[in-house]
């Protein structure tokens, strides 16, 4: 598990995140909503330590993340930040077998190998192995690079907004494959992201921050209700229920 106590940070004089508290269990799904600039990505990326809090404390598995070496670290913990671009020309296969650079220093052993063949499977992405990523679809891109997350085989998986300019057919097949890392692998999988309906389908549990500030935390329910969404957006909300989901539909 990871405990995240009182992080905050500032950049100025502005508090971009201010005392928030999340933890994260191994086989769930606990994504991030908020309006823009609510401090979402900051969030993520201390929790990380892609930056530096300015305060606060964060345990993974009872060992303070400063405290990890990089070399560790990177076995238990892997991110996939929002902007993804690679200026070299890679192949799907050359992306996701990056993920095993933690375990092989870039020298790919069998087992390394055997790794990245079941990542490239689990995506369905075996059949465009040899396709390079500026021949792909922005969806099967992204599913290149969650591939390399699963690849790196860590316990916890960071995924800052995964589904940027995907269509709806893309999005849903990342939210189920997400779904499917904390289910069928016990990853603990964090995701940022926007669609709120998404969240509330595909999430264990859903962290609300609104001005830097962590303002409801919980299982899907305590989250995705009129009042607590109406006060973060700042707009009304209604909530209907779908196969037992609750869903949002606001105008």
């Amino acid at each position: 598990m990871i405990v995240i106590k009182n992080l905050s940070k500032n950049y100025g004089k502005s508090k971009v995140v201010d005392q928030a508290n999340a933890k994260f269990e191994k086989g769930k799904v606990t994504s991030i909503i908020g309006p823009n600039g609510a401090g979402k990505s900051t969030f993520l990326s201390m929790a990380s330590r892609l930056s530096e809090p300015d305060s606060g404390s964060i345990i993974v598995d009872c060992k303070e993340l400063k405290d990890w070496s990089c070399k560790e670290l990177a076995k238990h913990l892997s991110v996939l930040r929002q902007s993804n671009s690679v200026n070299m020309r890679f192949t799907v296969e050359e992306i996701v077998a990056f993920g095993r650079f933690p375990y092989s220093q870039g020298k790919l052993t069998e087992q390394d190998h055997a790794v990245i063949n079941r990542s490239m499977e689990y995506l369905g992405l075996s059949i465009i192995r040899g396709k390079f990523l500026d021949e792909l679809s922005g969806g099967q891109r992204q599913l290149a690079y969650i591939a390399m997350v699963i690849a790196q085989d860590t316990d916890y998986i960071f995924l800052d907004e995964p589904l940027n300019n995907l269509d709806i057919k893309h999005s849903l097949n990342i939210m189920k494959n997400i779904q499917r890392l904390a289910r069928e692998m016990n990853k603990a999988v964090v995701v940022v992201i926007h669609d709120i309906n998404f969240a509330a389908c595909y999430s264990d549990s859903i962290i609300a921050l609104k001005q830097g500030q962590v303002v409801a935390s919980g299982e899907v329910d305590d989250v995705i209700n009129v009042d607590v969404l109406s006060n973060i957006y700042e707009t009304p909300f209604n909530i209907i229920e779908v196969n037992g989901k609750r869903m949002c539909t606001y105008h």
